[in-house]
Formats: structure tokens, sequence, C-alpha cells
């Protein structure tokens, strides 16, 4: 029996990452913990960091697997700047990750994993339990593997077999540490494994022998709590930026009552999308996974002619291989939703690290005067309403629309507030099933491109309709009756007529999303998925009392009607960006504003204090970029903070 007293501590948040090898299971690991603590009711934010390549070596650094997750008693907005604590599997993930712990931060490793072999893989010359190297942390050696294998010697599986388990032993740990519920975690083991109940056995031994080596081991000085966060009252879901997305889309064809056609291509990180589209068979979804991305943008637009909402789903990559095709659904002027899951660049460039550097591509991408609105995702759970966004315009105003995402927004999750559905948008659909024109000789017929006086948009005909046969293709039309035509006039008058349609969809969005105008002359402007960061960021420099405004586009193409007056109210726009400054070149030569670019292009997203630091150099006159990269230089030194997080600079507040 244990006599040693252990402290019981309420935390305000904590952020904790567990990291190992690729096969290690630190990606299960993470979204158990994080499931676990959204039953509990904490306000959640995860940041999943996956390796490159598919299968690196084991034990080398190439091969690490991380997840962190941030959770909290109150609102938050980033999964935080830096862990608190960090699960350490092997070797690798500890040289990996410590460069951005905080000094005080926990360190739990898996002392068995530390063999003259491993470290040698990760590149250490000398273990660093011993050498005295880890000194600025609090740190926990636990022979993880070795528990393992002794609590699952029941389950008689091989020892090997019986290794795999030592993440459910990590997860034990830490679920006893912060006091998260076990309950759930062992129904969702069985469930999770029912088909190899000798698997559902060893995992729930070796979480079991976590969590009580935890209890037992005499090792721990503190228990933790982070109470339930007060969210507003509402139904909630745990969701992913992929798994909004497909929700979107099926509330979108839904609203729109008609049948939802996916044509996809498998590309990391967008993939998840059409996994989760297939599972939903049963409310009017089809899925067609393509040969490659050109025959699966094809598909999509050949399910919009035939009068369903045509969807593709890609990455970067992929776009490049869509474009002609979009450009051919600007010519048709038919409804297509374009999702791009933007990933590091260019080619192949970094397939699981995320980059906002798609957004010049989405509007300039293609050949001709073939302009396209888009929308931009901001969070997780923005982008269930990123997608009806993007099926409204598109058929309201027959175009493609180009729905930008990226991998952090993919793969990280958030507690989301289900809507009610009353409060969603009506999308429905406005066919043509009459003829819209008299020919010479009388006879009613339809003229495709006679648009409508208010969106510039054109008939929408199912084909078969009887009576409304007409002709579409990528060759230009002439105005109105649709016929193919070579006149020059006609082709400025259309392409005209193009631009002025997606132009005018500016009369139809929202004006700018403003926070903070009084009293402040520095405006962050910002896009996508950096709302989190610049958000906290925003918030710590107003906690110093210094004003700060705050605008957030989701619509880029066209950009509100109001965007060039908020700009020339403030004496500077910092607009940062995960790229190499996109935005801020669209608005310097779209509304001759002299906005700084704030940029971060290492397939990570900013931290919250880097935006911080940001906008503390703006105020001063001093340069943004410059401020940032010195903070990041020291916090990958490390800076003192608080134990476990608790009040720490981190703080989103």
């Amino acid at each position: 029996m244990s006599t040693k007293a252990v402290e019981h501590r309420v935390l305000d948040r904590v952020v904790i990452r567990f990291a190992g090898d690729s096969g290690d299971g630190m990606q299960l690991t993470g979204d158990r913990f994080t499931t676990s603590s959204a039953l509990f009711g904490n306000d959640i934010a995860t940041l999943p960091d996956f390796p490159a390549e598919i299968r690196a070596p084991a034990g080398t650094m190439a091969g690490v697997s991380a997840f962190q997750v941030h959770i909290s008693d109150h609102d938050i907005l980033t999964p935080g700047d830096a862990p608190n604590v960090l699960v350490a599997m092997n070797p690798a993930a500890l040289r990996s990750n410590i460069a951005n712990l905080p000094t005080g931060a926990t360190l739990i490793v898996n002392t068995d994993a530390f063999d003259e072999r491993s470290l040698a893989k990760a590149g250490y010359e000398a273990n660093p339990i011993d050498d005295g190297s880890l000194k600025s942390f609090t740190v926990y050696e636990v022979p993880m593997t070795s528990l393992t294998l002794e609590a699952c010697k029941p389950t008689g599986a091989k020892p090997r077999d019986a290794e795999r388990s030592k993440n459910f032993f990590a997860l034990g740990l830490v679920t006893w540490m912060y006091t998260r519920p076990v309950e759930d975690t062992l129904k969702w083991i069985q469930a999770r494994f029912a088909k190899t109940p000798i698997v559902a056995e060893a995992n729930t031994l070796a979480f079991k022998a976590g969590f009580n080596f935890g209890e037992t081991a005499e090792l721990f000085e503190s228990v933790f709590e982070v109470h339930s966060a007060k969210l507003a009252p509402g139904t909630y879901a745990n969701v992913t930026g992929n798994m909004a997305l497909a929700w979107g889309l099926i509330a979108a064809g839904e609203l729109a009552h008609l049948p939802l056609f996916l044509g996809s291509y498998p590309i990391t990180p967008a993939s998840d999308i059409l996994h989760e589209l297939s599972k939903h068979k049963d409310m009017g979804v089809r899925t067609c996974q393509a040969e490659d991305e050109i025959a699966a943008v094809g598909a999509a637009l050949g399910a919009s002619y035939g009068g369903c909402l045509g969807v593709t789903t890609t990455s970067g990559p992929g776009l490049d291989l869509k474009s002609e095709t979009i450009g051919l659904a600007v010519n048709l002027e038919l409804p297509l939703v374009v999702i791009d899951v933007q990933r590091g660049g260019p080619s192949t460039g970094l397939p699981t690290k995320t980059e906002q550097s798609d957004l010049l591509h989405a509007m300039y991408g293609r050949h001709g005067e073939a302009p396209v609105p888009i929308v931009a995702a901001r969070t997780p759970a923005h982008c269930f309403t990123a997608a009806i966004e993007a099926a409204r315009i598109a058929l309201k105003y027959r175009t493609p629309v180009i729905v930008l995402s990226d991998g952090y927004l993919a793969n990280g999750s958030e507690p989301w507030r289900l809507p009610d559905v009353e409060d969603l948008p009506s999308l429905e659909a406005d066919f043509t099933t009459e003829p819209n024109h008299t020919s010479e000789d009388g006879t009613p017929e339809l003229w495709p491109y006679l648009r409508d006086e208010d969106t510039l948009a054109r008939p929408w005909a199912v084909p078969g309709t009887p009576g409304l046969e007409h002709r579409i293709g990528g060759l230009e039309k002439a105005d109105g009756a649709g016929n193919v035509s070579y006149d020059p006039r006609n082709h400025e008058r259309m392409s005209r007529l193009r631009a002025a349609k997606v132009a005018g969809i500016a009369k139809d969005i929202p004006a700018v999303d403003l926070d903070g105008d009084d009293g402040a002359r520095v405006l962050v402007l910002g896009w996508g998925s950096t709302y989190g960061a610049i958000a906290a960021g925003v918030r710590r420099v107003r906690a110093q009392g210094v004003d700060v405004a705050h605008a957030h586009l989701v619509h880029m193409n066209p950009f509100p009607a109001d965007l060039g007056d908020v700009l020339s109210r403030y004496d500077t726009v910092v607009v940062p960006e995960v790229n190499l400054g996109q935005l801020s070149t669209l608005v310097r030569a779209r509304f001759l504003v002299d906005a700084i670019a704030v940029t971060k292009i290492q397939g990570i997203p900013f931290r919250a204090g880097e935006i911080e630091q940001a906008i503390l150099a703006a105020v001063r006159g001093e340069d943004p970029q410059e401020a940032i990269e010195a903070w990041a230089l020291a916090r990958d030194v490390g800076t003192p903070i608080q134990p476990n997080g608790s009040s720490a600079p981190e703080e989103d507040e």
C-alpha cells in the first residue's frame, strides 16, 4: 500500500504532447485522451503531427509521430504554444521535441527504449537521462515496454505483439495523472478491437497497468485536474476539419434537396473526407474513388451537369491537375465545389505538413480569364459552415467554388456545437423546367446563357428535360443563345459577364468581421487557419493594455465589399500567413495598402506568442518578422514558465 501523500492540484489548462515512433500509436493515444477530455467537458484544441514518410526507419527522427492536445476549463483558440507535458516513447521522440519544451515542463520517458542502439539512431552520443541535459525539466522515468509486457502475459500474446500495447500503458498513466474518465476508454477498446479479442485484452490490461502504476509507484508528487469548461448550452461533437467538411457537404445536399456526388482521388491530407462521405449512402451521398485527379473532377462536373451537387476533394498537387476542368466549369457555368486541403509544396513537398500557399493558385491558377469564388475555413468546426457557404454560392451563381482548408484544420479537432436545422440557409436548387426563349419561327426553346438579371447566373437545365435540349462545352458560347462563337466582341462580353458574376457575389456576403475597432491604429488581417493564433495573440496584447484590431477573411474572392474602407482606417496593417505573403500581395495590389507580411513556412502553424510579438513590434514601429523570429529562437532555447501550465505565459486569455 502506498504511504506517500499525493497532492491534488487543479489547473485551468494543460498542453500534453504524445510522441513516439510512427508505429507506436501516438495518434490513437492522443485521440483517445482528447475524446475522454471532450466527454469530461473540457474545451480542447489538437495538433496531430505526422511523419512525412509512410514508414520511415523505426527509431529515427524522420519517423517520429506526435499528437498535441490542449485542454482547459475556459475558451481556448490554439493547441498551445508549447507542451507542459511531453510523453516520449523513444530517444528520437525526445530529441525532436525537446527544443520546444519550456523550462519546468514535465517529461515522461519510456526508459526501456533508451538503449545504445536507439540512442545512436536518434543521434545521441550519450544518454540524455543520465548526462544532466534534462535538469531543467521534471523527469519521470518509466519502463513502459517491460511493464506492458508483464501486464500482457495473461493474454498469451507474443512479446512483439504485446509490446504494441505500450501506447495504452502511456495513455493509462496520463489518464491517472490528469484524472480523466476511465470507463469510456475501456468500452472503446472493446468495441474498437472486437474482432481481435486478444488485442482488446492486451490493450485493456496495458491501459489498466499504466493507470495503476501512476497510483501505486510513489513516483509522482501530484495529480492534476482541469475542470470542465462553461460552454454555450447545446449538443457538442468533437470534430476534425475533414469530418466537419464532410458533414457540411451532406447538410448542403439535404438543404438543396439534391443528391451529393463526390468524385475524389485519395491524397494527403484530404482523403478522410472521401472516407467519411462513403459511410453515408443512406443520405443520398454517392462517392466515386476515381483513377486519378483529372477523372475525379471530371466525374464531379458531369454529376453537376446531371443535376447533382458535384464535389471534388484534393490537396495542392491535385489542384494542379484539376485546373483545366475547373476552367471548363467556369466556361460551362455549372455549380461545382472544389475542396483544397492545402499542404506544404511545391510538387510532393511536405505531404503531412500544413501550409496556406495555394491562395494565389486558387485565384489565378487557370489559363484565360477564369475567376472563381473562394471560401476559406478558419477553424476545424468552421469547416462545416464553409462547406455550406461554398455550396450556396455554387448553386445560386452557377459557378465552381474553391474551399481552402489545410492540414492543420483537417487533422486538428475542437468541440463543435450542433446547429439548429432551422438556422441553416436554404439552398433550394433553381432548375429551369420551361423554355425561356422563342425562336424566329415561333418555337419555344432554351437559351442556356440567358442570364438572371440580379445574379447573372445562367439557367440550369437537367439533361433529358423535354424541350430543353442545349449545347455545352469548352468552346466559347454566344451570349444568350449558347451557340459556338468565335466573334471577338462576344468573347470579351462573355469574359466580362463571367467576371461580373463573381464580383457581384460581394453584395451577397457579410461585411468584414472586425473585432476591436475603437482606438486601434494597428489592424491584424488574417485568413483561414491563422484565426486561432491571431485571435489568441490579440487577446494577449489587449491584456497588456495595447489597442489592436483583428479582421479575419472567409470570402477571399470576391473580398467583402467594405474591405478597402476598413484597411484605409489603420496606420499599419499586419498580415500573418503560413506562406510567403500571398494575401498581403493581393491587398497591396487591390487596395494600395502598405500591408506588412508576417510569414512562416515551416510546415507548422503560427504560435500565439509569435503573433503577440509581431503585433507589439508593429505598435512600436519595428519589424514584425524580425520580432517573431527572435521570439521563436528564444523559445527554442527555453524560457521559464510555471510548472504544468497554470497561468503560464502561453495562456490564450
